[in-house]
This record gives C-alpha cells, sequence and structure tokens, in this order.
C-alpha cells in the first residue's frame, strides 16, 4: 500500500469549494476572506478503495428494463408529521440531514422520534451532550425508552464499530459537526471532517440497510453549515424553520430522492416537546376580538399544503425625518415594493408613515399569494377601517398594480371554505370554475378595484 501523503488544499469555509491557492475572494459564492488552508493526509491506496464502486452497486451493466423499479421499503417513525414529509417513512439505508439555528429543537425532535417508536431499535449518539444530559430531556419528553440506546462518541470510527456491532433499525447522529474521522488531519466541524465523516456515514447506509438521521447546524445566512457537497452526499435534506421565541416550528423539505420536496411538517413547541399540528388553520387564524384595523387572513400554499394565518400591520405617523420600514416573517424589500405600488398605482401617501409588519404565530412567508392580504392589512391600518369578518385573500400583486393569479387557486378556496371564511378576494384574470359552497369568490383586477370592492362596499 503506498504510504500516505501531505497535501495543502484551500477551501472556502461558506460553499465548501475546493481550490490549489489561496485567494480573497471565492470564485464560487463571492465572499470575501472564508478561504482557509487545509492539510489533508492523501493516500493513494484508500483513495483507490473510496474511488470503486458504491455497495449494492452492480458488478456489470444492465439493462434499464431488468431493474426492479419497485417502492423502496420504509420504516414508519410512528410521527404522522415526519412520515408525510419523507414521502410515507424513512427509507432503509437513507442519509436523512435535519439543520436548523441553535435552540431550534433539532435534538428534541431526533429525540422524539425514538422515545415515540419503541418498536425501532434505535442508536442515539450524542457528541454535543453527554449521556446524562439526554437522559435528562428524555425524561422530560416523556416517551417509551426501552428501545433506546445512548452513546457519547465523537471518534466517527469508534462509532461505526459500534453500530455494525448492534446493527440498530435507526441511527442518530447528533452533530455531524462535531463528529472527526482519524483519517482526517483537520479539526471536527471543519470542511474537510464534514466530508469524511458524511461519506462513511453514508457507506455505513448503504452497506447495512440502517437509515442514519444526522443533525447539522446552519450559518447566519441561513444555510447547512459546512462544504455544499454535504448536501449533495445525503438523501433528503429537512430545514427547520421558526422564531426561537415562537410556538411553531416548520420542517422543510429541501431535498428528497425518495419523495415530494414539496411537502412541510408544523409543530407546536410546548413543555413536553415537539407536538405534531395537524391543522396549522385552526391555530394561525385570528386570536383576538373582531372590529380590529390592520389585520388580513391570508390563504398560503407552502409545497402542497394550503393553510390560513393572520398578517397585522401597524401604520403610524413618522417621529422622526426618515419613515421606518419593519417585517417580521416577511421580505422587507418586497414590503417596500408593495408600499411604492400602493402610492404610485393607488394615490396613497406612504412616504411619510411608519409601517410595520408582522406574520402571526411566528412563521416565514414568501408565497406571493399573501401580497393581497399585506396590502389590505397596510390599508387598514392607514384608514382605521377593520376588514369585514369572515374574508381572506390570496393573490399576488404587480408592479402596475395588478392582481396577478396564483397557483392551486382551488385548493385555497377549499381550505378557507373548510374553515368557514364566507368571502375570499382573488384575481380576476383567474375565475374559479367550481367554487365550494358557503364562500363568495370576489374577483378583482387591481389594487383601486380591490379599495372600492373592500372598503366602499362595507360588510356587503
Amino acid at each position: 500500500m503506498a504510504a500516505s501523503k501531505i497535501k495543502q488544499v484551500w477551501y472556502c469555509t461558506s460553499c465548501g469549494n475546493e481550490y490549489a491557492k489561496w485567494m480573497g475572494r471565492c470564485p464560487a459564492c463571492g465572499e470575501w476572506n472564508t478561504i482557509v488552508e487545509h492539510k489533508v493526509a492523501v493516500s493513494g491506496g484508500s483513495m483507490r478503495a473510496a474511488a470503486t464502486a458504491v455497495p449494492g452497486s452492480m458488478s456489470r451493466p444492465r439493462p434499464l428494463a431488468e431493474i426492479d423499479a419497485s417502492e423502496d421499503e420504509r420504516i414508519s417513525l410512528n410521527n404522522k408529521e415526519m412520515d408525510r414529509i419523507l414521502g410515507g417513512g424513512i427509507v432503509r439505508g437513507s442519509l436523512v440531514l435535519i439543520g436548523g439555528e441553535p435552540g431550534i429543537g433539532k435534538s428534541t425532535l431526533s429525540l422524539q422520534i425514538p422515545l415515540g417508536c419503541p418498536s425501532l431499535r434505535t442508536l442515539y449518539v450524542t457528541g454535543e451532550e453527554s449521556a446524562r444530559q439526554v437522559k435528562m430531556r428524555a425524561d422530560r419528553l416523556g416517551g417509551d425508552a426501552s428501545s433506546c440506546r445512548i452513546y457519547s462518541e465523537t471518534l466517527i470510527e469508534n462509532v461505526l464499530e459500534q453500530a455494525r456491532a448492534e446493527l440498530p433499525d435507526l441511527m442518530v447522529v447528533d452533530s455531524v459537526q462535531t463528529m472527526y474521522s482519524q483519517n482526517a488531519e483537520s479539526t471536527p466541524g471543519s470542511v474537510t471532517q464534514v466530508r469524511e465523516v458524511a461519506a462513511l456515514l453514508l457507506r455505513f447506509a448503504k452497506e447495512t440497510g440502517v437509515p442514519v438521521i444526522l443533525i447539522g447546524h446552519i450559518t447566519k445566512e441561513g444555510y447547512i453549515a459546512g462544504p455544499k457537497i454535504l448536501e449533495h452526499i445525503v438523501d433528503v435534506v429537512l430545514q427547520f424553520e421558526g422564531e426561537g421565541r415562537g410556538a411553531y416550528r416548520i420542517l422543510r423539505s429541501i431535498k428528497n430522492r425518495f419523495g415530494s420536496t414539496s411537502e412541510l411538517a408544523v409543530f407546536e413547541m410546548t413543555g413536553k416537546g415537539l407536538r405534531e399540528v395537524a391543522n396549522p388553520s385552526d391555530l394561525l387564524v385570528p386570536m383576538h376580538e373582531q372590529g380590529l384595523s390592520g389585520t388580513a387572513v391570508s390563504v398560503m400554499l407552502d409545497g402542497t399544503r394550503p393553510f390560513l394565518f393572520e398578517v397585522q400591520a401597524l401604520v403610524s405617523s413618522a417621529v422622526y425625518g426618515t419613515a421606518q420600514r419593519s417585517a417580521t416573517g416577511f421580505d422587507t424589500r418586497r414590503l417596500n415594493m408593495l408600499l411604492a405600488v400602493l402610492e404610485k398605482r393607488a394615490g396613497f401617501k406612504l412616504a411619510q408613515k411608519d409601517v410595520f409588519l408582522n406574520m402571526a404565530g411566528g412563521i416565514r412567508v414568501t408565497d406571493p399569494a399573501c401580497d393581497l392580504a399585506v396590502v389590505c392589512a397596510v390599508l387598514s391600518s392607514n384608514f382605521d377601517f377593520p376588514i369585514p369578518p369572515q374574508t381572506c385573500f390570496a393573490g399576488e400583486v404587480g408592479l402596475s398594480g395588478e392582481i396577478r393569479p396564483v397557483a392551486q387557486l382551488e385548493r385555497r378556496v377549499a381550505e378557507a371554505a373548510r374553515l368557514g371564511f364566507e368571502r375570499i378576494f382573488v384575481s380576476s384574470f383567474a375565475p374559479v370554475e367550481h367554487p365550494p359552497k358557503g364562500i363568495r369568490i370576489v374577483p378583482v383586477a387591481d389594487v383601486p378595484a380591490l379599495v372600492r370592492a373592500l372598503f366602499q362596499s362595507g360588510n356587503s
């Protein structure tokens, strides 16, 4: 076997790209001062072994028609939201990455899975906490811990040796940034170590058929920490989102080789851990008395799941010379665009007024169908005129002030009707052919037509 040699390489800590020399700016991601030097021990024999066929691959090429395309074997986690976002359960031999901000609930979710599914023999590998700390959390969460074994270790070779000896039904590693391999000469959490650890875990999962759940941190920009190749190695990438002080958490599917990425799961953080929210609309609809100005209900579609939530706005005269613009859970640049449309196309003078926007429930909104509710909430607060009850909105606002249609409008209307809403304002350019009973469709073409139909007609 060839002797190991020390190779000097440079990695970008932001995107993970490798370079032959140092540069001040990464050409791939454009970040400055993110390229750092790493010394890697390279063995010719080990590199050739790593480049050989992946376990489970065929010894010779086969015709595509002869390959079995039957459904992958899945394991239920006894958690409806997790099973649904994974496509019906976790696939045997898959590598799942769950990322999120510190304190968002990643470790809580990963521990609740084995506690809620005692039929699975689970090996829980903790590198951030001691076994006693995990025990204290498990006692607080409750559940059946008879089939969960805790292993506090950070050397990945020891972890894999123990896993091969036990061959559990499920393995959880918390977190991938704390693990390190003795084959890579760098600190835990570095680009080299994360790549090496992920590759070893992937090989173990494919060889043994044991599904592995990895917990990963995210950067301040909101991306999975470590090299970008980490997201390419794993089979599924799930991202935990939500305000740290809010009650609700959203688990969003970013990548899924065995299912759809148009799914999300909603949880509520309680004193006993994360609780599944089967109907998010029931919790995100208004929780105050009627007759308050500055609130509007939007019908959002995140993935394939529609749900309703409240948009809150506060418009007041600017105390200082420059008006403030603040948005929580909504893109501030899009808010500025909508305010400019209101001033230019509809004649509302908002340049000298402070505008504060909040998405109730601590959720983050990216669906452009929420534009209509944002505009209505701002105008309602500006006029101090409450929006009639049982009214909701679904539409995108363009730069010329037109109300543009949104995707899967029928599903949004059906969800609003299910919750008892009587009116929904939508774009007149895409009429609903078969509206459900009990709800009236109000088509509007532009912002002036919206104002006339909503504020001038009163409660009609």
